[in-house]
């Protein structure tokens, strides 16, 4: 590996760039409320059975804008039930704005947020030291399990707070996705981050599997139009770029043959289809809602 390759997520501000044009290229956030949508109410259809009041967890809630689409669905279920929901997320840049979010979103009236500027594993840590062992009706971990260094523990640790009822959700990259493909190939001749793993859906429902987990999996069909990383100059197809391979400058830092393999890859079938003129990475994701 050219010693001049870093982890983009070295960079905070031009990850925040790419992961900003990743959402606006894809269907990421579509594919994901289609699911709270059409999916969630059946899998929430008894975590408030008879409760005044229902805790929700999310683990990594980003800005807020998929958690308030569940929230949305929780008090379709349960109308006039107080929530209390609490939010894990590390950047304060993300939390800041979760609460402008928030601020600026009506019916709210009935639920009570607490955010905790912190990662799953310092949550963790900070909950055994006061031996407190709070149970939740809903936790959620959306497209958070790359950043934390052993997922099976992660996962075994917030499945045990479920109340008897109550449900984990996990949205993670599907092995059916250009993402595996890539990761499965060209993993190990790039930058390796402390906190990114290049994981797929199968390996957590075979974790799950292992460890005896009961769960339902559900595939998120999802494209990202990856069009203007051929085209030689384009900052958005170099920031796109940046993000596929989880490397900062990849275009100008990654060895000739890295990259030429990585371009003819991205067009592959297993990766990529072509459609009018444009290319369309697959992107699908995989809900795994996990039992208690």
């Amino acid at each position: 590996m050219a010693s001049s390759m870093r982890s983009l997520l070295s960079d905070h501000s031009r990850y925040v760039e790419s992961f900003r044009l990743f959402l606006e290229n894809s269907t990421e956030h579509q594919c994901m409320l289609e699911f709270i949508e059409k999916k969630l109410p059946g899998i929430i259809s008894s975590i408030g059975n008879g409760k005044s009041a229902i805790n929700i967890l999310s683990v990594g809630g980003g800005s807020g804008e998929i958690d308030l689409q569940i929230l949305a669905e929780v008090q379709a279920k349960y109308p006039g039930v107080a929530i209390n929901n609490e939010v894990i997320e590390p950047s304060g840049e993300q939390i800041l704005s979760y609460k402008e979010r928030v601020a600026k979103t009506s019916n709210l009236e009935n639920i009570k947020f607490t955010w905790h500027k912190e990662t799953s594993s310092e949550y963790e840590s900070r909950m055994n030291e006061k031996k407190e062992f709070k149970k939740w009706d809903f936790i959620h971990m959306i497209q958070m399990l790359y950043y934390v260094k052993d997922i099976r523990t992660t996962i075994q640790y917030f499945q045990g707070l479920l109340e008897a009822e109550g449900k984990l959700l996990i949205i993670f990259v599907s092995e059916t996705s250009g993402w595996a493909n890539l990761w499965r190939k060209f993993g190990l001749r790039l930058p390796r981050n402390d906190l990114c793993l290049y994981a797929s859906s199968a390996d957590i429902k075979e974790l799950l599997d292992t460890v005896g987990l009961k769960y339902q999996d559900y595939e998120l069909p999802s494209t990202m139009d990856i069009t203007n990383c051929f085209v030689k100059g384009n900052k958005d197809g170099e920031l796109l770029l940046d993000f596929l391979t989880e490397t900062c400058n990849f275009s100008k830092t990654a060895p000739l043959d890295l990259k030429t393999e990585i371009m003819e890859e991205l067009k592959d079938p297993e990766c990529s289809k072509e459609k009018d003129g444009k290319v369309f990475f697959n992107n699908n994701l995989n809900a795994i809602v996990i039992e208690p």
